[in-house]
């Protein structure tokens, strides 16, 4: 079953087979979330293309997804940029040569740091738009050829039950919901991720095309967590659960989010299974927050980029940020 269990990325609500014969293609499928979004599509009965930059790294996860069924198809194709359409066009089309088409596509591929505007330079805010915004609109310029054509060859829903086809999914975030500090080129290139897919939905739903966001909430356990969240300001969430006799990762186990507990990577596969099954037939041009209520508290749960104490507005007019979050960047975390 490979380096995971079948309780760990989907829920055992769906049925066996549901995507037998259908074909992801899946941007940033290397990563914590995605990977646990095409294990679950995997399981149930599709194939799959992975694609990143790293082809170590996306061709190792490729291999160890195919575990998760048996006679699974599962390609990895590194060496893929998604802010360049020709290198994300060429992928897509030895997909469809080698799998045969394109069904589902998620459009996954992000980055993420932590940083106030006064420190953001130029260059940087422009990495995240075009990597999250860019490779979003360049992800779907590669695929919807293929999208429409599944989505005719397979209608759903149908008198045979047979799998749909022609379904777009993007990741996004909530942080432009209501504006946070020190996230401000990811809640731009997140809204434009959710106004381009609205604009899918309605351009190419006449076609047979279904296109959603899924936002996610803090995820535990992964790269995204460890890139804003501060392990002291989750040591403090956990202790103060403790505190009050919760039983940390499960319903009331975070005090700071209103479902009482953090995210999981099995959530966000659920929703996509959702929304590729033909449970999804008439959701299009929609936002699926799976966060357990943490937006509508924004930065009241573990707050991006502090540490316990941290209080709004004194770390901006200090000029201090939590030094413990995991940042590729490595610059000072000073205003």
């Amino acid at each position: 079953m490979g380096s995971k269990q079948p309780h760990e990325f989907i829920s055992p609500v769906w049925r066996d087979g549901i995507f037998h014969g259908r074909v992801v293609f899946v941007t940033g499928g290397a990563g914590d979330i995605c990977s646990a979004q095409t294990r679950a599509l995997v399981h149930l009965g599709a194939n799959a293309c992975i694609i990143g930059r790293n082809a170590q790294k996306t061709e190792a996860a490729a291999l160890d997804i195919a575990k998760v069924r048996a006679g699974a198809r599962v390609l990895g194709i590194g060496n893929v940029d998604v802010r360049s359409y020709d290198s994300l066009k060429a992928a897509a089309d030895r997909c469809v040569r080698e799998l045969g088409s394109i069904d589902f596509v998620i459009a996954g591929a992000a980055g993420n740091f932590v940083s106030p505007l006064a420190g953001l330079s130029p260059n940087a805010f422009k990495a995240v738009m075009d990597i999250d915004t860019l490779g979003t609109f360049n992800t779907m310029k590669a695929t919807i050829d293929y999208l429409v054509d599944s989505a005719g060859r397979h209608l759903s829903p149908n008198p045979e039950n047979t799998p749909p086809g022609g379904r777009f999914l993007a990741i996004s975030a909530t942080f432009h919901y209501t504006g946070l500090p020190l996230q401000s080129h990811v809640s731009a290139a997140k809204a434009g991720v959710d106004s381009i897919v609205g604009s899918v939905a309605l351009e190419y739903g006449p076609r047979g095309v279904m296109a959603n966001v899924i936002a996610p909430g803090p995820i535990e356990g992964t790269e995204g967590m460890n890139r804003l969240a501060s392990p002291d300001a989750v040591a403090a969430d956990a202790q103060q659960a403790d505190a009050l006799q919760l039983r940390p990762g499960l319903r009331g186990g975070s005090p700071g989010i209103p479902s009482g507990r953090w995210g999981t990577v099995r959530d966000i596969a659920d929703a996509t299974v959702y929304l590729f099954s033909a449970s999804g037939d008439n959701v299009n041009g929609h936002v699926l927050v799976v966060d357990g209520g943490a937006w509508r508290r924004q930065g009241g749960s573990l707050g991006v980029g502090l540490d316990p104490g941290m209080q709004y507005p004194t770390y901006l007019l200090s000029g201090d940020v939590s030094t413990k979050v995991k940042d590729g960047r490595k610059q000072p975390s000073k205003l």
